[in-house]
């Protein structure tokens, strides 16, 4: 538990980097808002195309060694992070993005069945947001650093700013913002690498799977005839979409409102979603099951995305009677509702892996490699969503995490409940 946990802050910091990482990147590289969204998209979209590829690997090697491999495709992926930035080359960081997401597809296929197998099934969806707090945590803490390490003196770098400049001197000015990146990403390298090793000399086990009657061989072909599996991955498709939009785009949203912290904002989101995590750990399974906190998520995200749409960017009423007397910025109110979907967020990760992976046996590492794909709407849906808001408003176009609630709750009414005939 103590080094998934660890490897669980990994993901959630290099994830959770892209929601300050977008607006940086937008400045940098004079970026409109659906380019900029093309950092979320490059990353989880290296989910989908390598999930499948990636269980190969996991059924080959084991589940240890293929963390160590995971970790390993990570460590390149920062590496070109440093020439990125040197350059300033927007499609340099688009591929190192792409290659980090591969290496966090290999390690989130290994670790999330991992904690669901290590222990009573009903209490996996508790054990898992005990990892998303770790997760979450990171998240909470990457947007303050990056904010105070990266993100200083960025009035040099506004629109007004860049105006009075030639155009060789606003491209040496951005060249030189650009070049921040260098020294955060070669410390990443170092901590991924010690980590890798660390994991490579741990005694960690390989969990004992049963073999089901209907799951004696792992084939891509056979996990489609389980409904619970293919349902779950549309599920964390749409989930994963809400929680990115949830979590990269209020940056680019409080700019567009005028709010100063912008950069920091994506820690109003994990500060919540680590309170979710929280409320799973002692809730799950004593007083809450893992359906009825997926069922209560979804009605939740309903609620929260219909503040987002109609409340008014004017009032500050809501952050201010919540958190006006912790000394916290106030921010407008359908900021702070989309902050609020993290808690929203929180447990439908955790409770719908246990429920998607249930009597699979043998097939749990290729259902994994299925309902990691999901992870893609991370990709699709927040690109989507920047098309949307350039079509139109920002505001308004988070219409479109109403449907995607409207999946998670079908799936926690009824999907999980379908089942294969032929399964025990």
């Amino acid at each position: 538990m103590l080094l998934i946990g660890i490897l669980f802050f990994v993901f959630g910091f290099v994830t959770w980097l892209n929601g300050a990482l977008i607006p940086f990147l937008k400045i940098a590289c004079q970026l409109n808002e659906f380019q900029a969204l093309l950092v979320a998209f490059v990353f989880y979209i290296a989910y989908f195309v390598m999930a499948l590829p990636m269980s190969v690997l996991l059924r080959r090697f084991g589940y240890k060694n293929s963390m160590v491999i995971g970790l390993g495709v990570m460590l390149c992926g920062a590496l070109l992070f440093v020439p990125a930035a040197l350059s300033a080359r927007f499609s340099l960081f688009l591929l190192a993005l792409f290659i980090l997401g591969t290496g966090l597809t290999v390690l989130q296929t290994a670790t999330n069945p991992y904690i669901v197998c290590i222990g009573p099934r009903d209490s996996a969806a508790m054990r898992i947001s005990l990892m998303g707090v770790v997760n979450k945590g990171a998240g909470f803490i990457v947007p303050l650093l990056f904010s105070a390490w990266i993100l200083t003196g960025m009035d040099a770098y506004s629109d007004s700013a860049l105006a009075l400049l030639s155009s060789n001197e606003q491209q040496q000015l951005l060249h030189s913002l650009a070049q921040r990146l260098v020294q955060p990403y070669l410390l990443m390298s170092a901590v991924l690498l010690g980590l890798m090793l660390f994991v490579w000399c741990s005694p960690l086990p390989e969990p004992q799977l049963p073999v089901t009657a209907a799951g004696q061989q792992s084939d891509w072909f056979s996990i489609l005839k389980y409904p619970q599996v293919w349902l779950g991955t549309l599920t964390l498709f749409c989930y994963v979409g809400v929680e990115v939009i949830a979590g990269d785009t209020i940056g680019l949203f409080g700019q567009g409102l005028g709010v100063a912290h912008f950069g920091s904002l994506t820690s109003y989101t994990m500060a919540f979603m680590v309170l979710g995590y929280l409320l799973g750990i002692v809730l799950i399974p004593r007083w809450l099951s893992q359906q009825s906190a997926l069922l209560l998520s979804a009605l939740a995200g309903i609620v929260f995305s219909a503040g987002v749409l109609l409340s008014s960017v004017q009032s500050q009423q809501l952050s201010f009677w919540l958190t006006g007397w912790s000394g916290i910025p106030l921010v407008p109110d359908p900021v702070f509702y989309l902050a609020l979907l993290g808690l929203a967020n929180a447990l439908v990760w955790p409770a719908v892996w246990p429920l998607a992976l249930q009597g699979l046996g043998a097939l749990t590492a290729t259902a994994s490699a299925l309902l990691i794909m999901g992870i893609a709407g991370g990709a699709v849906l927040p690109l989507l969503y920047g098309y949307l808001a350039e079509q139109g408003d920002s505001q308004h176009a988070y219409w479109l995490l109403l449907p995607c609630y409207g999946m998670i709750f079908f799936y926690a009414l009824k999907g999980h409940k379908l089942r294969y005939e032929g399964a025990e």
